[in-house]
């Protein structure tokens, strides 16, 4: 399997068109085994972005939030990037969610973009301010991960790794995302489909 980091160009809208909330699409709360809850939502480059656009694909996503001690680890350390860059291609693509109420921790359009800048994310982040398409995937921490299959099942939803903040929770790292992506393009069920979520809570 080959994976995609999906980088957006600067869309031609305004700001003000960028922060306008857009509802989820109707589909029922996200559940493992089950079709992942449909959305779309403003990219802080611009423009749009629905899940119904990557149909075929897999789906990484991943809630963010560049205020959050425990983000800022994990994109500071490059081990979310190093995660991503391994899977870069055309079969899977990766997308940022910040569902962060306006003025709480992280939130607002430069902010987003000004993180996205500094630690050089090629793929779109997303802002979800209503928080619905949050609330909706059940996401409780940033970061707060979910891999879609290509069929639009979600196939895993929890933590980034064993080891928060670097801390190891067992006698070795694992990457649960980074391992479902290969029982994936194994054509495996994926072996660990939840984890624990670990971060700070989403600021709802």
């Amino acid at each position: 399997m080959r994976v995609l980091i999906l980088a957006l160009p600067l869309a031609a809208c305004s700001t003000s068109q960028a922060l306008s909330p857009v509802p989820v699409d109707e589909a029922g709360p996200a559940s493992v085994g089950a079709v992942a809850p449909g959305f779309t939502l403003p990219s802080v480059e611009g423009g749009e972005v629905s899940l119904s656009g990557f149909a075929g694909k897999t789906v990484v996503l991943e809630w963010f939030n560049p205020g959050c001690p425990f983000v800022k680890d994990v994109h500071g350390n490059g081990k979310m990037a190093e995660v991503a860059g391994q899977w870069v291609s055309d079969d899977v693509v990766w997308v940022a969610i910040n569902s962060g109420a306006p003025g709480k921790q992280g939130t607002g359009l430069e902010a987003n973009r000004e993180a996205r800048t500094q630690w050089n994310l090629s793929y779109p982040v997303l802002l979800d301010e209503s928080g619905a398409v949050g609330q909706q995937y059940g996401a409780k921490t940033t970061p707060h991960m979910y891999v879609i299959a290509p069929d639009g099942i979600l196939v895993y939803a929890g933590a980034f790794s064993n080891a928060p903040m670097g801390r190891v929770d067992g006698e070795a790292e694992i990457n649960h995302v980074a391992a479902a992506l290969t029982d994936l393009a194994a054509g495996q069920p994926v072996t660990t489909a939840t984890a624990k979520p670990w971060g700070c809570s989403v600021k709802y």
